[in-house]
C-alpha cells in the first residue's frame, strides 16, 4: 500500500489499544454491514492468524461487533458492543479459522438476514488500514477508503461501460475497479472505489441496468449513528 499521509501510519481516532487489531476490525465490520445493507440477525466471525491468537485480549472481538452494529472506530459504545448486539438479539458466533490465510490479521464474516446471506474477507494492514480480499467467493480487491459501490451482476459484454457511462455522466471519478467473475456469462462482482459520493439516484439507475442483481454502497467516509442507544 502506498504511503498516503501520517494518518496512514499513527491510526484514526479510535477506542481500544491497538489500531490493527481494533480500529481495522471495527472497518472490516462495517464493510460486511453495509454489504449485508442491514443489522445481521447471525454472524459467524472467522478469526485467522494474529486475530485468531489474540483478538479476545486485544478486543477484536468488541471491534468487529461494533463494525456489524455500523459504529465507528472512536465510537464509544465499542466496549459494550457485544452487550448490545445481545440485546438486540443477535447471534454472533467466534471461530478460529484453519488453513491459509493471506495476511495475520485476517477475518472472515459470514453475516446473515432473512434469506440473505454475505461472506466477506479482510485484512487489517496497519494503522487502522484494511484491505478487503474477498465478497462471496469473488476474488476482488478495496480499501474502503473511498465510497465503494459493489454490483453483483451477470457477466455480459458492455456490462462495465454501462456503469461507467452513468458515473461519468455525474461527473464521478472512478479511483479503482476490482471484476471477478465465476464463468463466462455467469454470476459477476464489480467493486468500484470513487472519489465523490454517491446518490440514492444513481445507485438506482445502476441497480436498473440489464443483468444487475443487486447494488451496495460501502461508504465509511462519515460516521453512523449505529443501531443501539
Amino acid at each position: 500500500m502506498r504511503f498516503k499521509d501520517v494518518f496512514s501510519i499513527i491510526g484514526p481516532a479510535m477506542v481500544g489499544p491497538s489500531s490493527s487489531h481494533t480500529a481495522g476490525a471495527v472497518r472490516i465490520g462495517r464493510v460486511a454491514r453495509h454489504i449485508l445493507g442491514d443489522l445481521p440477525e447471525k454472524a459467524d466471525i472467522l478469526f485467522y492468524g494474529s486475530f485468531a491468537d489474540t483478538y479476545r485480549g486485544h478486543g477484536t472481538d468488541l471491534a468487529v461487533v461494533g463494525g456489524l452494529l455500523d459504529f465507528d472506530t472512536d465510537d464509544p459504545r465499542i466496549p459494550s458492543s457485544l452487550a448490545i448486539a445481545e440485546r438486540l438479539e443477535m447471534d454472533i458466533r467466534f471461530i478460529e479459522g484453519k488453513g491459509q490465510f493471506p495476511h495475520p490479521n485476517t477475518a472472515k464474516i459470514v453475516a446473515r438476514r432473512g434469506d440473505r446471506e454475505i461472506s466477506v474477507v479482510g485484512a487489517s494492514i496497519g494503522g487502522g488500514n484494511v484491505e478487503m480480499l474477498g465478497i462471496n467467493e469473488f476474488d476482488v480487491k478495496f480499501t474502503a477508503m473511498y465510497p465503494t459501490l459493489v454490483l453483483f451482476h451477470n457477466d455480459r459484454p458492455g456490462m462495465i461501460a454501462d456503469v461507467t457511462r452513468v458515473l461519468s455522466r455525474e461527473n464521478i471519478n472512478i479511483g479503482h475497479m476490482s471484476v471477478d467473475r465465476k464463468g463466462r456469462s455467469g454470476e459477476a462482482l464489480t467493486v468500484i472505489d470513487t472519489d465523490n459520493s454517491l446518490t440514492e439516484d444513481v445507485i438506482r439507475e445502476i441497480a436498473a441496468l440489464a443483468t444487475v442483481r443487486d447494488v451496495r454502497l460501502v461508504d465509511l467516509t462519515a460516521a453512523r449513528g449505529g443501531n443501539a442507544p
